[in-house]
Formats: structure tokens, sequence, C-alpha cells
């Protein structure tokens, strides 16, 4: 009898260990804003979100600033991706770049200079 409810209370653990665990998704969608102002910066953005094992796809869009993905959630981590564009050089969600980083980024591609940003801004009116 010992030994049945023993095995019994096992078998719930076990089970019940198994039902917290968070599936992931092979294809997630993630949404977050990425700071940039031109094509350059898009081109930039999208190569390093791509070069992260497990992106599928990366869209950045450069008058609303969000980067849209499609991720294997099983072989990276948002976190991951987010480390590699800032990287680059690119602020992600209210986290800035290294000052090495963002120097290293083509003299019109730096959005934290608002005349750069101003420029760019009257390009897209015209």
């Amino acid at each position: 009898m010992k030994k049945i409810i023993l095995l019994f209370s096992l078998l719930v653990m076990g089970i019940s260990s198994q039902a917290q665990e968070v599936k992931k998704n092979k294809n997630a969608k993630i949404t977050f804003e990425v700071d940039g102002i031109c094509g350059m910066c898009k081109k930039r953005i999208e190569t390093a979100a791509l070069k992260t094992k497990g992106v599928k796809f990366a869209l950045w869009d450069i008058k609303t600033h969000q980067l849209n993905l499609i991720v294997d959630e099983r072989k990276t981590a948002i976190t991951t991706i987010q480390k590699n564009i800032l990287k680059v050089g690119h602020d992600v969600k209210g986290v800035k770049a290294t000052d090495t980083a963002y120097n290293s980024l083509h003299p019109c591609c730096k959005y934290r200079d608002e005349e750069i940003v101003l420029d760019h801004e009257e390009g897209l009116k015209k």
C-alpha cells in the first residue's frame, strides 16, 4: 500500500511539473521599438536581427520604429536579439547602445542628434 501511495504521489508531481512548463512557440510574433532614422538603419537593424539564430523574419518600420519579428522561441530569446541590435549601435526599448557602438554608425544615422533627425523628417515630407 505504501508503494502505491508513493508511486501515485510521484506521478502527480511529475504531471504537475510538466503542466507548469511554458510551451515555446516556433513561430512567435514579437514587436518592440528600435531607434533609427533611415534606410541604412533599417538594413542594419533587420540584418542584426536576422543573424540571430531562430529569427525567421524581421521588418523594421522607419516611421513607427517598430521591429516586427517571427522567432522560434525554442532557439533564441528576445534578449539575445535585442543585445545583437544594441551591438550594432541602435537603442532598444529604452536601453541605450554603448557609446562605442553608437559612434560607429554612419554620420547620417546618428538618431540621437536632433539636427540629423530633423533633416531626415524634412526629406520624408518632400
